[in-house]
């Protein structure tokens, strides 16, 4: 059922999106503990701040609402994606194509366990990532986690 609120919430929020100028990185529906919470997480160059989120939180607000096709009792948040976030959906790696990433490998690959590079491709679940001039092949299974990589 979620895959479906999740596909159904994406698609009506996608014109708000591009209508505020960000992007909609993922959509998350989920039952925590009593209560069940439909989350967007948006992006933008530069990033995201409150603002952002507060204006597009009240303009989806009400097609979501007239939509009427979550079950549920549910919250509506939007946030950030967050600087830890772990990259896990097709959309996120498509969007941070060409963007610095950090990897942790469950196994080690040539004795490296974890590394910075380039995310240059993503397809068939795998990342392709720039390290060191050259292209590690990376099944999203065999790491611990892809995430945008921040210097600070």
């Amino acid at each position: 059922m979620a895959n479906n609120v999740e596909r159904k919430a994406l698609e009506i929020g996608e014109k708000i999106a591009e209508n505020q100028n960000v992007y909609i990185v993922d959509v998350t529906y989920k039952k925590n503990e009593d209560t069940y919470s439909l989350c967007y997480y948006i992006d933008k160059e530069g990033g995201v701040g409150i603002d952002e989120c507060e204006t597009f939180s009240k303009a989806v607000e009400e097609p979501l609402d007239a939509e009427d096709f979550i079950e549920n009792n549910y919250t509506l948040e939007v946030s950030s994606p967050g600087a830890d976030r772990k990259l896990t959906k097709e959309r996120e790696f498509l969007y941070y194509l060409g963007r610095e990433v950090d990897v942790k490998l469950y196994k080690a690959e040539n004795g490296t366990k974890e590394f910075t590079g380039i995310l240059k491709d993503y397809r068939d679940k795998t990342a392709f990532i720039e390290t060191d001039g050259e292209i590690k092949e990376i099944p999203v299974k065999q790491a611990v986690y892809i995430r945008l990589s921040f210097k600070f």
